[in-house]
């Protein structure tokens, strides 16, 4: 049980949050890749099993694991469960906000719709926005308000995507109209955050694609409705070191 086998979790499942880690120091990388392996392990959980009983089951053992952590115990075994306590006690790491991230996923188990802007700006600020505060935490920014915005419009980007394979697993989750509305509040959260953060700014920078996928979603209304919203791997790749050299999220 290691850091490396967080990072091998985040590199096979989410590589925008494993290249923007690797931009960070190696003792920040040892607490950014729990912290995401952590949010891989809870996100999958409702959708291992048709039986909601069992996904609650899955998202009961990471509240027992962050018990474990808060009573000062070894935490159950899995392999993110040691590394999530390290970097937990190594650098103050919010509990609540992982609980959070675990209770929002009881929604991805009930699947109901979204009933209009406000329930689903709470599921995105409970999931991505909650994991945002967790990881600028961990490096030492202490704003939870400003983080949980650009974590929130890091979710709308993640589930604007995410909509054609949500609906093909059965939970139409939001009105179509909804989304235009809360792409250009969150357009505009963007622009009024800072572009770095201090230490904490490789922890940000995993929302570094963020704006240019909300534009397009803005602009194009058949990617949007497709979740197409991405652009190539030399286009990533070059826009991430362009802004790790400028030392911005």
């Amino acid at each position: 049980m290691s850091v490396q086998a967080c990072a091998d979790i985040v590199a096979r499942a989410d590589p925008d949050r494993f290249a923007s880690a690797m931009t960070a120091r190696v003792a920040d990388r040892e607490v950014l890749f729990p912290l995401y392996a952590f949010n891989l392990e809870v996100a999958k959980a409702p959708w291992l099993t048709k039986e909601p009983l069992i996904a609650q089951m899955r998202l009961q053992f990471w509240r027992d694991v962050l018990t474990d952590v808060e009573a000062g115990q070894t935490p159950k075994a899995h392999e993110v469960a040691q590394p999530l306590a390290d970097a937990i006690a190594a650098r103050a790491v919010p509990t609540a906000s992982l609980r959070d991230m675990i209770d929002a996923r009881l929604t991805d188990v009930e699947r109901e719709p979204f009933e209009g802007p406000a329930p689903l700006w709470r599921y995105l600020e409970a999931t991505s926005g909650a994991l945002m505060v967790a990881a600028m935490a961990g490096l030492g920014h202490r704003d939870p308000d400003t983080a949980r915005v650009l974590g929130r419009a890091q979710g709308l980007a993640a589930f604007i995507a995410a909509r054609p394979e949500l609906e093909a697993q059965g939970w139409r989750a939001a009105a179509d109209d909804m989304i235009p509305p809360m792409i250009d509040i969150a357009l505009g959260d963007l622009a009024r955050l800072p572009k770095r953060f201090g230490d904490a700014t490789p922890a940000a920078r995993a929302a570094w694609r963020v704006p240019a996928l909300l534009k397009r979603a803005r602009s194009d209304a058949g990617a949007r409705a497709a979740g197409q919203l991405g652009n190539s791997e030399f286009a990533r790749r070059v826009g991430l070191s362009w802004r790790t050299l400028r030392g911005r999220w």
